[in-house]
């Protein structure tokens, strides 16, 4: 008879997540301040999820951690609505195009973002949070008089409305559009309830993203969305981006020619012209506002609550000087205000600029740029806040002159990660797209970038036996013999970005160009012996996006996978030849080599799972139960071992996650839970432990920056019986599946540092999940996994007994 195999489990580990500090650096698409309570705000990016901010901590609560790699999309947050009449109740329109094939939800919560119920809609309309458009707004929108209703433009399926707060969509077939050529589809929904009387708002004005010659882009409703009439009046030759009432009623709006946040030659959409228009739905008449002799496009629109005749916009995808910083020029958005209604603008930018950084020192010399989304504090309207393609800026006391601009991020990490290493004795090093990397001493605070900058990073590397010599990769190459403290560039003209890799005793460079300048793939690998002043091409190795790996032992063995063909070099790079064979060529491209143990190498291969050699590739075993394995890294060894610690984001038992090993592969511990998965390890597809602390692992995400978990206890307890799945027995003998998924996916207790944490609602009939405050801690295992135990252990004693009888 088949005995039951049980899997055993004693002390948690207590893991801590966090985002390494390095600073916004991404595109916060709008802010969104509440009507009705004081300092309370919400940030929506375009594949960073949404923030709120956290007035006693003075720092943004991100409200998206939640989200798992099947729904990594929903971190593109399209729109962002607030009930006015109830301030913890709020909803977001999530999707991505090209993640889970645009899955698209409405996320509703109760309690301040800290539960969310998923409303899938992708069956009746589909959003693209990172798409042309994403700053205009809002196309989500909550009834003043009724909060059962809500309408919802979309890019491609017109407008929706629901009347029982957000659970059932139906489509408004009085509006005659599905979508615009730009693929933006309806830029902004608003809702008139300053004349209405009854028991729900009737007059709903929307813009729609198209040049008027191709359509009518503005409509009015005046029975609730039964029927819609085309509104004309309105500027030639541009299209509406936001709008908001005055107090008067009368309704502003902003416009350009194009779709935005940038030119869009494909349409063509140049995003370089635009006006500020004013429409009066009492009269039905339109006053040209725009400020004099600026006719660039606009993008961000705000009225003072208190006073009609107070305006503040700003430009989107102009670049005209800012202000100098560090000997750097900033040039960007412009923005103007009036307080005669238009008929008279200043210009903020051009009356002194004075940037206060935060202490995210990268930021000096950046611009405030793609500044779509523009707003008063309601309730003190000195402050304005203003978004970026870097993050956000607050306005302390707009009056002023000039005015400080604060970079208000505290919170939000938004980068899109694509590299990174821990060198022992010595910092963590990152490369990312857009700004560089950093040098990180210390993960909890912003760390010094890259110089000199070259933007968009995609790799770096470090000699593992002389940790000193460094490279980093981009539209350039750069070396540092100092660990990053200072860069010399390397020559060379054969192509940009891809990957490179230093030999152990870093002698040696291998490099992998990404492409040509003009965006053509290339074959060919280089060599260098004396830091780009000769360049031979390797042999044996003609492929596309190669990543060559070192050993960290043997200075002349190097590692590459081309298909699922091992390619090994035994003599520095100089030719490569085909040692082993891999069952699979559809995962990872990341290859890791054991740190310390010459010929280890271990390959992530996707849904095939997780490979290792211990012979330089010329053999590889398939780790026993982990079903899937999308990234691999290692880390500091526990105390007493001597293997390193190995981590995956992977799949093991049907539960997929964040796993860490100490035994080699034997067992595994899930070390994450439902409330902290980032959306997986995206674009830069990597996991890695720190070289320094045992248990602390850093995981890429799509738009999140880089995660970081450390262990609060000190992992004493932590061996094949804690928390962990034993997989040599559970793939020698019969296991209940059922069992052993539950056991791995029991997160049980979910602790945090602040009252952000709370339990899902319990009344949702749709999936529910909870977001966390920064920091916050989860317990792998815990709860019932003592009972769980106790159960599987008298079921090994009945057995046995039984055995025994036999």
């Amino acid at each position: 008879m088949a005995i039951c195999t049980f899997i055993a489990y004693s002390h948690a580990d207590n893991y801590q997540w966090d985002a390494v500090s390095m600073g916004g650096g991404g595109f916060v698409n709008a802010v969104i301040p509440s009507k009705t309570e004081q300092g309370l705000f919400y940030a929506r990016t375009d594949v960073g999820g949404a923030y709120r901010w956290d007035k006693t901590q003075s720092r943004w609560i991100a409200l998206t951690d939640w989200v798992s790699q099947d729904q990594v999309g929903y971190l593109g947050v399209e729109s962002l609505a607030l009930d006015p009449k109830d301030s913890a109740k709020l909803y977001m329109l999530v999707g991505i195009s090209y993640f889970n094939g645009g899955k698209s939800a409405i996320l509703k919560s109760n309690d301040y973002g800290n539960t969310f119920q998923v409303i899938d809609i992708s069956n009746q309309f589909k959003a693209h949070g990172n798409g042309m458009g994403r700053q205009t707004g809002e196309k989500l929108v909550v009834d003043p008089i009724d909060s059962n209703i809500l309408y919802t433009g979309t890019r491609w399926n017109g407008l929706f409305k629901s009347t029982d707060a957000g659970i059932n969509w139906s489509r408004l077939s009085g509006l005659n559009l599905t979508t615009t050529p730009n693929e933006n589809g309806i830029s902004f929904v608003v809702l008139d309830s300053s004349t209405e009387q009854g028991s729900a708002a009737k007059n709903i004005f929307v813009g729609v993203s198209r040049f008027p010659s191709v359509g009518a882009n503005f409509y009015r409703s005046t029975d609730a969305g039964q029927t819609f009439t085309a509104i004309s009046g309105g500027p030639a030759g541009l299209m509406p981006q936001r709008a908001i009432f005055d107090k008067r009623g009368d309704l502003l709006i902003t416009y350009a020619n194009g779709a935005g946040p940038h030119g869009n030659n494909s349409q063509p959409e140049p995003m370089d012209q635009g006006q500020v228009w004013k429409y009066s739905p009492a009269a039905n008449t339109w006053t040209n506002i725009t400020p004099a002799n600026f006719s660039r496009a606009f993008g961000g629109i705000t009225v003072d609550p208190n006073d009609a005749d107070r305006i503040i916009v700003s430009s989107c995808n102009t670049y005209m000087f800012q202000y100098e910083m560090d000997g750097r020029s900033a040039w960007g958005d412009q923005i103007f205000s009036t307080r005669d209604g238009g008929k008279n603008w200043t210009n903020l930018i051009t009356n002194g600029v004075s940037l206060d950084t935060q202490g995210v020192d990268w930021v000096a010399g950046h611009s405030i740029h793609w500044a779509g989304s523009l707003e008063f504090d309601p309730f003190d309207t000195k402050n304005v806040y203003v978004t970026s393609g870097n993050g956000i800026f607050k306005a302390q006391d707009v009056d002023a002159s000039p005015i400080v601009w604060s970079f208000w991020v505290k919170g939000i990490e938004e980068t899109v990660p694509l590299d990174l290493v821990s060198i022992t004795g010595g910092p963590a090093v990152s490369v990312i797209g857009d700004y560089d990397g950093f040098v990180h001493t210390d993960v909890a605070q912003y760390a010094p970038i890259h110089k000199p900058g070259m933007g968009t990073s995609s790799s770096i590397t470090f000699a593992f036996n002389d940790p000193r010599l460094m490279v980093r990769v981009g539209n350039s190459l750069y070396y540092s013999t100092d660990t990053a403290a200072t860069w010399t560039q390397i020559n060379f003209s054969n192509g940009i970005r891809g990957h490179a890799t230093l030999t152990a005793d870093g002698e040696t460079l291998i490099y992998s160009p990404g492409s040509t300048t003009d965006n053509k793939e290339i074959l060919s690998s280089y060599y260098t012996k004396d830091w780009g002043q000769t360049w031979t091409a390797v042999q044996g190795l003609s492929m596309t996006h190669a990543r060559v790996v070192a050993d960290t032992v043997n200075s002349q063995k190097l590692y590459a996978l081309n298909g699922n063909k091992m390619m090994v070099s035994m003599n520095a790079g100089v030719s490569f030849q085909q040692m082993g064979t891999l069952p699979s060529s559809n995962g990872s491209k990341i290859i890791r080599a054991v740190p310390g143990i010459e010929g280890g190498v271990w390959v992530a291969l996707g849904n095939n799972g997780l490979a290792k050699s211990s012979d330089s590739g010329a053999n590889f075993t398939i780790v026993n139960g982990v079903s899937a394995a999308q990234a691999v890294g290692f880390g500091k060894a526990v105390q007493g071992n001597n293997f390193p610690a190995i981590y995956i984001w992977g799949t093991i038992n049907n539960v997929s996650g964040i796993f860490r090993s100490i035994d080699g592969g034997t067992s595994w511990l899930r070390i994450n839970d439902s409330t902290h998965q980032f959306g997986g390890p995206g674009n830069g597809n990597f996991i890695l432990g720190d070289m320094n602390t045992f248990g602390t692992v850093y995981m890429s995400t799509a738009g999140r920056g880089i995660i970081y978990g450390k262990l609060v206890t000190d992992g004493s307890n932590d061996n094949s019986s804690s928390s962990s799945v034993d997989i040599s027995s559970s793939s020698s003998s019969s296991v209940d599946a059922t069992s052993s998924s539950s056991a791995v996916s029991s997160l049980a207790e979910t602790s945090s540092s602040s009252s952000a944490a709370s339990t899902p609602l319990s009344s949702s009939s749709s999936s529910s999940h909870s977001s966390t405050a920064p920091a916050s801690t989860s317990k792998s295992g815990g709860g019932s996994v003592g009972i769980y135990f106790l159960i599987l252990l008298f079921t090994f004693f009945v057995s046995r007994v039984f055995l025994l009888k036999q």
